[in-house]
């Protein structure tokens, strides 16, 4: 009898609304603080508050991404209901805290407070999904679905629905509503979720938890900051760099020694498990390039107002929405993922070596047909790699499976952000010697067509190296595919393992 069996089918749908809501409140969160950033310095810091905007991102993203290892443990050794009440507590809190900030610093300490619980409520709630899965369902399609449709959804309407609050409430609203959507689902999961618990309590690494977090706040340190605020040869790149690599060592050598380590190495002896981590990184990588270089392109290379730009993300939106409702009907059909894989790889890819053959008369609506092309490619990719890594991984490393997808996509995205950044300023500095991107609206004439010329010209090797990463990702997903099924196995052994106990 599989763990979810004493939930009746109308407790499982509504246990996957409960996560679908959750999932929407994380994306949501991701993308609505750009939509009111202008707001909040004006009210809480006039002066210098805009030199402090992008630690309102940051704060949470290192609180988020730092935590994800430990996230996925204490799924495996506490139950992942368990973890998911809390995740969601803290984001409440955070969130209420957020909304209450009088000073630019407490916003920000207040930020790091909401992405401690941030950081679980996509991937912990995926560890659910997999719980939850209809016996039916064979392929796990629903929860493949169910990330590509809120991604698809959260990338279109969050910064709208920031603007909405912003115009007719307050940019507080954005944090306020979290709370009466939050209460509902930590209600809602504390009555009907009734998920497989530990049997027994098991030592916490918590050296290695530690070392995680540094390595993980390390990185996207150096990428932040580097060739922005300091140069990437200055001492305190290059320091921040070493102590980052080393705390990296010191993360794989505790993982090798600890009795319980929260990211096993040997789950990396999986190969689908192995490839789908290393995919998903690349798929982050890519991601970054697509996303802010077409919004760079389009303000800076077309003269697009900021807000008309982010509705050209909306046919990109669409396609992962209405991709990823056909790939979780096919793959509950018994379509193997692997094959999505490998299409949406190849898709993505050529939408983004199409754009990089945009120039500065490209039309429009070309671009917008490229984007859509491009969604079409991530909704492939997007949910089907977690239900993939999800399925081969051992019974009782679900939940640090689970994480470890999420956490290297965010480092992927990390990198992707300082690589293409550099790619984007040497480009453009060997074709405008001394130029600057912020000089391309007040050049004229001459000038300003060879300044276009030269960062289009950067944009586009932007946009081919993207393309290049996602062609390694359909290299390695031809080699999954190629590998054949990799999970009954391990979804047989977790119904058995998880049989004898239950949550109440």
């Amino acid at each position: 009898m599989a763990p979810t069996a004493l939930m009746t089918p109308a407790q499982r749908k509504l246990g996957m609304l409960i996560c679908l809501v959750t999932i929407v409140l994380a994306v949501l969160d991701m993308n609505i603080v750009s939509a009111v950033s202008v707001p909040i310095v004006r009210e809480l810091d006039p002066v210098h508050g805009v030199d402090r905007l992008p630690w309102l991102v940051s704060a949470f993203a290192l609180a988020a991404t730092a935590l994800l290892p430990l996230y996925g443990k204490l799924c495996d050794l506490y139950g992942a209901k368990r973890v998911l009440l809390g995740a969601v507590g803290a984001f409440l809190l955070g969130s209420a805290l957020c909304g209450a900030a009088q000073t630019m610093g407490q916003l920000i300490a207040f930020r790091a407070v909401q992405g401690i619980g941030g950081g679980g409520l996509m991937s912990v709630t995926m560890v659910v999904i997999a719980h939850l899965k209809d016996p039916e369902d064979a392929g796990g399609g629903k929860g493949g679905a169910v990330g590509g449709v809120v991604a698809g959804l959260g990338m279109a309407i969050g910064p709208l629905i920031g603007a909405l609050f912003t115009d007719h409430l307050s940019w507080r609203w954005i944090f306020y509503v979290n709370l009466p959507i939050g209460l509902l689902v930590v209600v809602g999961a504390a009555l009907v979720l009734k998920l497989p618990a530990s049997a027994g309590r098991r030592s916490l690494d918590f050296l290695g938890a530690a070392l995680a977090a540094a390595f993980a706040t390390g990185l996207l340190l150096v990428t932040e900051w580097g060739g922005k605020d300091y140069a990437w040869t200055s001492p305190v790149i290059l320091g921040l760099a070493a102590a980052t690599l080393a705390a990296f060592a010191l993360f794989l050598w505790r993982q090798a020694t600890a009795a319980e380590p929260v990211l096993p190495l040997s789950l990396f002896r999986i190969r689908a498990v192995r490839l789908g981590f290393a995919i998903q990184g690349l798929v982050g990588m890519a991601m970054t390039g697509s996303i802010v270089y077409v919004m760079i392109y389009l303000q800076l290379a077309r003269g697009v107002a900021p807000t008309s730009a982010s509705l050209y993300l909306v046919p990109m939106a669409a396609g992962m929405t209405a991709v990823g409702l056909l790939v979780g009907k096919l793959t509950a059909r018994g379509h193997l993922p692997q094959t999505f894989l490998v299409a949406g790889a190849g898709l993505a890819a050529l939408a983004l070596l199409l754009l990089g053959l945009s120039g500065p008369t490209t039309p429009l609506w070309v671009v917008l047909a490229e984007l859509a092309l491009l969604g079409c490619g991530l909704g492939q990719l997007i949910g089907q790699l977690v239900m993939l890594v999800q399925a081969a991984a051992p019974a009782h490393q679900l939940g640090v499976a689970t994480t470890g997808v999420r956490f290297f996509q965010t480092l992927g995205s990390a990198l992707g952000a300082a690589l293409f950044g550099t790619v984007l300023a040497r480009v453009y500095e060997a074709g405008e010697p001394g130029g600057s991107f912020g000089a391309l609206r007040t050049l004229a004439g001459a000038a300003r067509e060879h300044a276009l010329g030269s960062f289009t010209d950067a944009v586009d090797v932007v946009f081919v190296s993207a393309g290049g990463l996602l062609t390694l990702a359909l290299l390695l997903a031809l080699r999954l595919r190629a590998a054949g099924g990799t999970g009954t196995g391990a979804a047989e052994e977790r119904s058995e393992e998880q049989r004898p106990v239950l949550a109440a």
